[in-house]
């Protein structure tokens, strides 16, 4: 996304979304439910076992992230460099499993969050282009017997 462009129309905008989303407070507001979302709902379980059992450094590093990809502060490249997301992810088996039940988690939070409805349509489609470039491996993890735990074989997302 460019940054400081943001327009949800032909109209010119100067709006980005991240202050559309009401800044830092916004954004956190956002990202702290994606992850509550993603520790609350079974229907997450293959997207959170792949993240440390603390999700604050998650927390913290996609919230970095999306401020600067949302044209606010470039937080996460001043501290740790370009982002190579893919790159980041690639030892950890994301399948479309895992990236349909990260895209709930956010789809919810963003629907729960962003009253503005072509904003919200806006930022699923993006996260979902998102989603998909991040799939390295065809199918799902496989079954971790019931007994796997978040953060076992974990992706700290906090590179």
């Amino acid at each position: 996304m460019k940054q400081g462009v943001f327009s949800m129309s032909n109209t010119p905008n100067t709006a980005t979304p991240y202050e559309a989303l009401g800044g830092a407070d916004g954004l956190h507001r956002l990202v702290d439910r994606f992850y509550e979302l993603m520790d609350e709902l079974p229907e997450a379980y293959a997207a959170r076992r792949i993240h440390p059992e603390s999700l604050s450094g998650a927390n913290e590093s996609l919230f970095e992230y999306l401020s600067g990809w949302f044209g606010g502060p470039n937080l996460y490249v001043e501290k740790k460099g370009h982002p190579r997301l893919r790159r980041r992810h690639l030892p950890y088996a994301i399948g479309p499993t895992e990236r349909d039940q990260w895209m709930l988690c956010m789809r919810t939070a963003l629907t729960e969050q962003v009253a503005d409805e072509p904003l919200r349509e806006y930022l699923i489609q993006i996260f979902s282009a998102m989603a998909d470039h991040m799939v390295n491996t065809p199918g799902a993890l496989p079954d971790a017997g019931g007994g796997g735990r978040p953060g076992e074989g974990a992706c700290s997302c906090a590179h």
